[in-house]
């Protein structure tokens, strides 16, 4: 599969967090000699966070981690990963594959069952082979490597054209703290979680329910704000672990969680960039909303459009697509004080088309890789801003050859 035309030059350089290793290898999951599962072990005490998927359907993985998520921190833990088959909709079949595979883990670890938390992306619905993975678990111990997160990238990768990561170094009373995070999502992507496995971990000090507080909060401001389709997984999860070695302690320090949220939105970024199909990166900005929810409802109508991201796809400056968004969106609006912006180019205002707008000016903008489209409702102060990217044939040529 080709790379994504909006794909980061390069894999960043990520920093050794302190407390844990990774190891990847090929299972045979769905593809012979693809990697495809991934461990990483966590050192005791280690603070673990996580938000997941709010489908009704979700996996027998995001059951059993949510269950988990909260306990005490204590001894060590560990995460495993795999791709190829989301272990979804797949009935008894689901836990049992969850049990064997968290049993299997802390024989090989001596990782307490409550602290293994487990992750599958993949098809939906076929049963999961979990011998194969539990095979390979002996080799995964043994390879651990403080510097092999790169390689836990690339082993949960399914429709993904390239690994995503992303990381930071700050001081805090003059001490180095550092956080790397890595993620996988490409179709299926939609707020509510959005489509996607992210692993965020960092060797800063930190309680489990301030971690927790802060993951949420910053979800909602950044994977929560992207759109690919429309549709939400049954596998979505973000798991961030803080094993402490640093012994800087940053609860409640601002740097910290601005740093965080810096990766979480450089890491949402990149799955839209690596949207199926992708060849534009869009920004959508909702401002002049009666409400922070009614510029959301705004900025997601016009991302998930069809018809907006076929324009935008086909460089066509269709702007009467996004006036049909708005007024679809469920929002409060009056059209007589909407005014739309293409970049710069206010294409139309008080309801109507802007009196010096040029077709050739806008449709010359819509020929870059990075639009934004801006959009004032004119009666209030709520704002929200979403990303998303176009719609092309070749979301459906991955589509429609999924499973071949």
């Amino acid at each position: 599969m080709a790379m994504s035309p909006l794909a980061p030059v390069t894999f960043p350089d990520m920093p050794v967090i302190q407390g844990v290793t990774f190891a990847a290898t090929a299972a045979g999951v769905r593809y012979k000699g693809r990697t495809d599962v991934m461990l990483a072990l966590l050192a005791p005490g280690s603070a673990i966070a996580g938000v997941f998927t709010r489908s009704a359907t979700r996996s027998a993985s995001v059951l059993d981690c949510q269950a988990k998520i909260g306990g005490k921190p204590d001894g060590p833990a560990a995460i495993l990963v795999n791709s190829g088959n989301s272990n979804a909709f797949t009935g008894k079949n689901g836990m049992k594959a969850v049990n064997a595979l968290t049993a299997a883990v802390a024989a090989a670890t001596g990782v307490s069952t409550d602290r293994v938390f487990t992750a599958s992306t993949g098809v939906i619905g076929e049963p999961l082979p979990y011998e194969r993975i539990t095979a390979k678990l002996a080799e995964l111990q043994s390879n651990q490597s403080a510097a092999a997160i790169a390689d836990a990238a690339r082993a949960i990768m399914t429709t993904d054209t390239f690994p995503k990561g992303a990381c930071a170094a700050i001081h805090i009373g003059g001490k180095p703290v550092k956080i790397a995070g890595i993620a996988k999502g490409s179709g299926m992507i939609a707020p509510d979680m959005a489509t996607m496995l992210v692993y965020i971990f960092t060797d800063a000090v930190i309680g489990q329910a301030d971690l927790q507080t802060l993951v949420s909060d910053l979800n909602d401001k950044t994977f929560n704000c992207i759109t690919v389709d429309s549709d939400t997984s049954t596998s979505d999860s973000l798991v961030m672990g803080a094993t402490g070695a640093s012994a800087v302690d940053v609860t409640g320090n601002a740097a910290f969680a601005d740093a965080l949220h810096e990766i979480m939105l450089e890491l949402a970024h990149q799955v839209v960039r690596d949207g199926e199909g992708a060849t534009k990166f869009v920004t959508v900005s909702v401002t002049g909303a009666v409400s922070n929810e009614d510029a959301r409802k705004v900025a997601l109508s016009i991302a998930n459009s069809p018809l907006v991201k076929t324009a935008i796809a086909g460089q066509d400056a269709n702007w009467g697509r996004v006036v049909m968004a708005v007024g679809k969106s469920g929002a409060q609006a009056d059209r007589d004080r909407l005014s739309i912006r293409f970049g710069d180019i206010t294409v139309a205002e008080n309801g109507w088309r802007a009196p010096d707008y040029s077709e050739d000016a806008t449709s010359a903008y819509m020929k870059n890789p990075e639009l934004t489209i801006g959009v004032d409702m004119g009666i209030g102060d709520g704002q929200c801003t979403v990303w998303t990217c176009d719609l092309t044939h070749g979301y459906i040529d991955i589509n429609a050859d999924y499973r071949s």
